[in-house]
């Protein structure tokens, strides 16, 4: 079934929607998009039913499967477009997963459009029917046959597929080792033995997949023809030059080289309006040559001072996608020209560096002068310095970008604020810097609170304070707490707080230690008598008495 190529309409591969509005749009005899100048390739192709080489070809080529002794299926699996005939399923399948996934021909995948663009590039139908061509004369019509005669009948064929390789040999395209019993494509006008993976059966020159392995070796005069295979478009332009605007090949003595390319001397144009460019001067504009007219009048950057195009011979000024005549770009205070010059900008407009800073220069929070266009400023919380002027406000020594401290809106270095604000230990008058505590508001280094009579360190230590000075509870119960009558220790708590005793006369016990002195019981919350230094309870004292 013949396809039908639609393209019209079809959107770029690579151009934005806004540069290809309403997608492909051929030309008149141009092979590129009117609207974007991509290739009709560049587009996305819309085939409708099955697009084959005899659809492109119009030339007999060999059976795709020279018949083989042992091949007995014609088996052609439904879900591919194309395959080798002749081969049992299992066979097709192994020529197909040496091919690249994406690049299999499966109905309905990225495959099936590879193949069909392939078709489309490697096979021009201009290449092959002269009534595709449109520029040639009656000689040329001449030299056209000559052309497609010897390549139909000398480099033009269609490869083929052995199922079993007899021999292990080597790959003609990789080098590789093609093992015995692989599925291999043979390309006999290199040679019966000329075996390729089929993964390597490509174009010498794009290195693409040979599309239904037909291909073409290089031309007759070339010593080194048989050695490679090549598409069609690609053998073609080896024997004669192509034109990088109609797509045809160039029969004629003469013809245009430029950009790279070849072209026929009359269409190497001006993208924009079509007019003949060889032999005058023209512009670069995304990779299409632009008239110098077309350019200055559709292209050219306007001045953004005089509002005028900027033409090609003029010298164009950019800054930040506005563009100025050099004799345009002035500062717009004093119209001294920019050109080579540091500016600013401020509103839409470039001043010199003098103007702008005189205008709108940032001043310093040290000397009061204005920062000047390359001056080093420094910046602590909306303030600003020149460097010279970022000192410390006590001894007046720049402090750079070393450290500071911030007091009361002025900068100090850290010696003169340590001399000025930093606390001091109340015991030693050193600096304070870390570790400290604070006593009735007097600061004392954590090592320099320590007890009033031992020297033991009262820092998250019980202590107590005696005619204003610390003691540690161990000291504090020695030189200062009452003295139990008994046994002569301190009357004090644990850790040496305060703890219940009995008081009489001033005299005084621990309570476990106030005891009948005869028979050793407790006289707490009883009653007593006094003998002499003892005291004894009533029954001992009517015992004694």
């Amino acid at each position: 079934m013949t396809a039908d190529v639609v393209d019209v309409g079809q959107p770029c591969i690579t151009c934005p929607p806004e540069k290809c509005v309403g997608g492909y749009t051929p030309q008149e005899w141009k092979k590129t998009c009117a609207n974007c100048n991509c290739p009709r390739i560049g587009h996305e192709i819309f085939i409708q039913g099955s697009l084959a080489v005899s659809d492109r070809v119009p030339v007999p080529l060999p059976d795709p499967m020279r018949m083989l002794q042992g091949a007995k299926s014609k088996y052609v699996p439904d879900k591919y477009i194309w395959a080798p005939v002749g081969l049992p399923r299992e066979k097709i399948e192994e020529f197909f997963k040496s091919i690249p996934e994406e690049k299999r021909p499966m109905k309905n995948s990225p495959g099936e459009v590879y193949w069909h663009q392939q078709l489309i590039q490697q096979f021009p139908p201009q290449d092959f029917q002269l009534e595709q061509c449109h520029f040639l004369d009656d000689q040329q019509t001449k030299t056209y046959e000559e052309f497609a005669t010897t390549r139909n009948e000398h480099c033009l064929d269609r490869g083929y597929v052995r199922d079993i390789l007899p021999e292990t040999s080597t790959c003609r395209q990789c080098k590789g080792v093609i093992h015995k019993g692989s599925v291999v494509v043979v390309a006999p006008k290199c040679g019966e033995t000329a075996y390729f993976h089929p993964g390597c059966f490509v174009c010498g020159t794009c290195n693409e997949l040979l599309c239904e392995l037909v291909y073409c070796v290089g031309p007759p005069t070339d010593e080194n023809a048989g050695s490679k295979v090549f598409c069609e478009r690609h053998f073609a332009e080896q024997v004669k030059p192509r034109c990088g605007a109609c797509d045809e090949l160039i029969f004629a003595g003469e013809y245009t080289r430029a950009m790279n390319r070849d072209w026929h001397a009359n269409h190497f144009c001006c993208t924009h309006c079509i007019q003949p460019l060889t032999g005058k001067r023209y512009v670069l504009r995304d990779g299409n040559p632009i008239c110098l007219n077309c350019y200055e009048g559709h292209f050219a950057n306007q001045c953004s001072d005089c509002g005028k195009p900027i033409g090609i011979e003029g010298r164009d000024l950019a800054y930040k996608d506005r563009h100025w005549h050099e004799a345009c770009f002035l500062c717009s205070l004093c119209k001294m020209s920019l050109v080579d010059k540091a500016f600013g900008t401020k509103d839409d407009k470039i001043y010199c560096g003098n103007c702008y800073d005189t205008s709108f220069g940032q001043k310093c929070d040290g000397c009061g002068e204005i920062f000047r266009a390359g001056t080093k400023k420094l910046e602590y919380k909306g303030r600003q310095w020149h460097e010279q002027c970022f000192v410390c406000i006590s001894c007046k020594h720049p402090i750079g970008t070393g450290s500071f401290v911030p007091k009361d809106n002025e900068i100090y270095c850290g010696r003169c604020y340590e001399e000025k604000f930093a606390l001091r230990c109340t015991k030693c008058s050193e600096v304070i810097t870390t570790n400290g505590i604070t006593y009735k508001n007097n600061p004392f280094h954590k090592e320099c609170f320590l007890c009033s009579n031992c020297d033991t360190a009262l820092a998250g230590q019980k202590f107590t304070v005696k005619e204003d000075k610390p003691y540690c509870a161990n000291c504090y119960a020695q030189l200062f707490a009452k003295r139990c009558t008994a046994c002569q220790q301190p009357i004090v708590g644990l850790g040496g707080g305060s703890t219940k005793f009995i008081s009489f006369e001033n005299r005084h016990w621990h309570n476990e230690c106030f005891l009948c002195s005869m028979c050793q019981q407790s006289l707490v919350g009883k009653g007593f008598i006094t003998d002499e230094e003892n005291i004894i309870c009533p029954d001992c004292a009517k015992t004694k008495y």
